[in-house]
């Protein structure tokens, strides 16, 4: 158990059998009484996004995450497969967990899963991922005026913003939290 003063940013916790994690926190001290604990958590079974008070004195069950370097294989269409990169277990993942998300997995791409009790809560990609382009549309001659930019659909099915001079076959590296165009590699 720990104090709900000691919630922060990160920290995953277990209340009413649902598992918990603080994406932010604010403490607040009026005049008189107790002091109120106020976290906006996400679910980590269901992803829903809530509000939580607590008044400070109270506990939470603190639990551990564990975490696994995974290499992405392949998908059935239903189940992502994954490889354990220490112990060589292939756990499967439904491909609705990950949402849009999948969009950024390639073959051999590295990532972290988060497990609790054997059960797989969460996922961590990496900040940029390189994938190729396949389809672009065409660049217009003279269109150079305020940056102009085209729309690219790569190797995963993603969709993105990119300079005219990328072309088809351009490797471009991605950020994965914004799903931007960084720079061709």
């Amino acid at each position: 158990m720990i104090d709900v003063n000691q919630l922060r940013k990160g920290t995953t916790f277990l209340s009413d059998g649902q598992i918990f994690r603080v994406l932010t926190y604010s403490h607040t001290k009026p005049g008189r009484g107790n002091a109120t604990i106020r976290v906006k958590v996400r679910n980590m079974r269901t992803g829903a996004t809530l509000e939580m008070t607590f008044n400070s004195g109270m506990s939470v069950q603190d639990i551990r995450v564990d975490s696994h370097n995974v290499e992405y294989l392949y998908t059935d269409g239903e189940f992502l497969t994954f490889m354990d990169m220490d112990t060589y277990e292939q756990p499967q993942i439904r491909k609705d967990v990950f949402g849009d998300d999948f969009l950024y997995l390639r073959e051999n791409l590295q990532l972290k899963l988060s497990s609790y009790e054997g059960e797989i809560i969460d996922y961590e990609l990496p900040n940029t991922v390189d994938l190729k382009v396949v389809e672009s549309e065409m660049a217009v001659a003279g269109d150079t005026a305020n940056n102009p930019q085209k729309k690219v659909t790569l190797e995963t099915g993603l969709v993105v913003q990119v300079p005219m001079f990328v072309n088809v076959g351009d490797t471009i590296r991605v950020n994965t939290d914004t799903g931007e165009y960084i720079t061709r590699v």
